[in-house]
């Protein structure tokens, strides 16, 4: 492919996940990164001029001509720089999450169908390699259980654990189950600001799954877990240690054979047996691209092809909704019985509602 066929692209935003953007793109054959954009402009040139790429503090159709935008500011500026390019039909990647609040996700997800254009959700979990084992199995969880804990990177404090590390593991909920939420119910504490450090949510689904997430960023170490029960399979993943295990109905049919042969009632019968040898544990298959490539890559492809994003803005603003639906609850929780006021203030919570 020749230098002129390249699809241009821009990054808006050179914070931190701003950069990675950049220096990803810098590596993508059939890619040309043509501006950063950046209202720290020596921040954005500092980025732009080793690649040759064009930087200012405000992009413009004069500054550049773009085919696609990675959009990497604070969640709170999402709409406001993401709504001119899509009206001109840019594909944009914006970072999760897609927006501060359901009213302006939908918004977003609206401008994107009505102009036709390609939006895409930085849910980079997605493309974490364990995440695509588990979709390889094809199973279809009834429970779900995540831990998500790290300590505090003070690059979020504007947001509560919900919008800065939960986001991560709800939007995994909601594309493994693919069910309407019917209930959530959450508990969160605040420490070191204003909003909630620590937070734990069940939630329900129509279909009657239920989903536990708990997140943390008050922990003295980095942990990214999650385990999912099916009727035909039970899977252990370990998104740090890019590990997963699985035990599946289909390997393990051995066992229940065995019970019939010797006329076992239940499979309690055969507790003098060594689980660990009897059970067959299957290590998922892994392999050991970077999520963040993987996720433009398959961003390029979409604006090349014009096929739907695999992290939809609809997807986004859906665990959008879902993580407002858990503030909310947390909102609502007192601490002191029913009659009591301790809890998160709820004048946080100003327009979220209530699950």
């Amino acid at each position: 492919m020749s230098a002129s066929d390249a699809l241009p692209v821009a990054v808006i935003g050179a914070g931190h996940m701003g950069a990675h953007h950049v220096r990803v793109y810098g590596q993508l054959p059939g890619v040309r990164l043509a501006a950063v954009i950046d209202t720290n402009v020596e921040r954005a040139r500092a980025l732009a001029e080793p690649l040759g790429a064009a930087f200012a503090a405000h992009w413009s159709p004069e500054l550049a001509t773009i085919a696609a935008a990675s959009v990497a500011v604070p969640t709170i500026h999402h709409l406001a720089i993401a709504r001119p390019l899509i009206e001109r039909g840019i594909a944009c990647l914006i970072e999760k999450p897609l927006a501060p609040s359901p009213a302006e996700a939908d918004e977003i997800a609206a401008l994107a169908r009505r102009h036709e254009a390609i939006v895409q959700v930085g849910h980079t979990e997605r493309f974490n390699p364990v995440v695509r084992a588990v979709e390889r199995l094809n199973i279809r969880p009834r429970f779900i259980e995540t831990h998500r804990i790290s300590p505090f990177r003070f690059r979020s404090a504007d947001i509560g654990v919900v919008f800065d590390l939960m986001i991560h593991d709800i939007d995994i909920v909601l594309h493994l189950l693919r069910e309407q939420v019917s209930h959530a119910d959450a508990v969160g504490v605040n420490v070191l600001g204003p909003h909630e450090d620590i937070a734990n949510a069940r939630v329900r689904f129509a279909g009657g799954a239920v989903a536990n997430l708990t997140a943390s960023r008050l922990a003295l170490k980095t942990e990214r877990k999650l385990r999912a029960f099916s009727e035909t399979a039970y899977v252990s993943l370990d998104y740090q240690k890019k590990m997963g295990i699985a035990i599946t109905l289909e390997q393990n049919a051995d066992i229940l054979r065995l019970a019939r042969e010797r006329n076992l009632e239940d499979l309690s019968q055969l507790a003098t047996l060594d689980f660990g040898k009897l059970v067959h544990v299957e290590p998922l298959a892994i392999d050991d691209r970077d999520p963040l490539r993987a996720e433009l890559e398959a961003f390029v492809e979409c604006v090349r092809t014009r096929h739907r994003p695999p992290v939809s803005a609809d997807d986004g603003a859906a665990a959008v909704r879902l993580a407002a639906m858990i503030v909310g609850s947390l909102a609502q929780h007192s601490w002191d019985g029913d009659g009591g006021r301790r809890g998160l203030d709820a004048r946080l919570f100003a327009g979220v509602p209530a699950s």
